[in-house]
């Protein structure tokens, strides 16, 4: 179990789906509630978790350890410890935050944006997660099957790995032919994925001359982070923009889109000054190379 810390005991547990301490992990939306955390000065602990003990199956989720308003807690996802201390269960990414903004945990990073900053900053967190992570699941699970089969089921021995990955294969294929994502050829997948990078490196390249005027005529620091609205704080789309790269730039089992969002340097300028910033204790590697 791995921590990040401002305070001296952790009231949070993440659920990552892997142990890897000091290391991101693979998937885009257990960094993104790291980032999430973090961004907010918040401890937490980190533990593997199994998708069977999650609260709506699947990774990441949450287990907070304390008193949450009865307005924002599920009655029937809290339990008590040997001390009588409730432990209340959340689980996806996007209801965690919620749960815990509205709880005061977290504090509100979009609330001083404008209705037409809202309207941006949802546009490309619904891009990147309702889109974009589709593209992403069938490059691993259908095209490079054995690299994330391996991965993704570390914790399972051989043979039982081998039927439960035809399971998990058989799974996504099936979801990515309804959702229609099968339906495209490799190049068409690939422009698609180039058309979504394109676009934000070239708003990303905007944002970070703007950071670079500001912090010219402030005397600030010019390795800081820049932000995708462009303010001086994150919003909820930098949760999912940094988690998106970085999934990109460790994963194994992706390597179109780590060819594609390595050919528009400015994504991993992004990514790298948010890390270096957040998650110093992570190890870095050479994930932001390019060449």
């Amino acid at each position: 179990m791995s921590s990040n810390s401002k305070t001296s005991s952790p009231s949070i547990t993440l659920f990552r789906g892997w142990l890897d301490p000091g290391k991101h992990v693979w998937s885009p939306f257990v960094i993104k509630t790291e980032a999430r955390l973090r961004f907010a000065g918040i401890k937490y602990a980190t533990d593997r978790g199994s998708p069977l003990h999650a609260p709506k199956g699947k990774i990441p989720y949450l287990e907070y350890h304390g008193e949450l308003p009865t307005d924002v807690a599920d009655a029937s996802s809290t339990r008590y410890d040997e001390n009588s201390e409730p432990i209340t269960s959340l689980a996806d990414s996007a209801l965690i935050i919620k749960t815990l903004t509205k709880a005061g945990v977290l504090s509100d990073l979009n609330a001083g944006l404008t209705a037409q900053e809202k309207v941006l900053d949802l546009g490309i967190r619904t891009m990147l997660e309702d889109r974009l992570y589709f593209y992403h699941t069938r490059e691993r699970w259908i095209d490079n099957y054995y690299t994330m089969r391996d991965h993704a089921l570390s914790a399972i021995p051989y043979p039982i790995r081998i039927f439960v990955g035809i399971l998990a294969a058989r799974k996504h294929s099936a979801m990515l032919y309804g959702q229609g994502t099968l339906r495209f050829t490799q190049e068409e997948l690939t422009g698609f994925k180039h058309e979504i990078w394109g676009t934000l490196a070239e708003l990303l390249q905007v944002r970070k001359g703007e950071a670079l005027r500001k912090r010219e005529a402030q005397s600030a620091r010019k390795a800081d982070p820049f932000w995708v609205l462009g303010g001086k704080e994150p919003t909820e789309a930098d949760t999912v923009l940094f988690g998106f790269v970085i999934t990109v730039l460790i994963s194994t089992a992706g390597p179109d889109s780590q060819k594609v969002v390595k050919g528009y340097p400015v994504l991993v300028e992004y990514a790298e000054r948010i890390h270096d910033r957040y998650f110093p204790d992570y190890e870095k590697g050479t994930m932001f190379t390019i060449g």
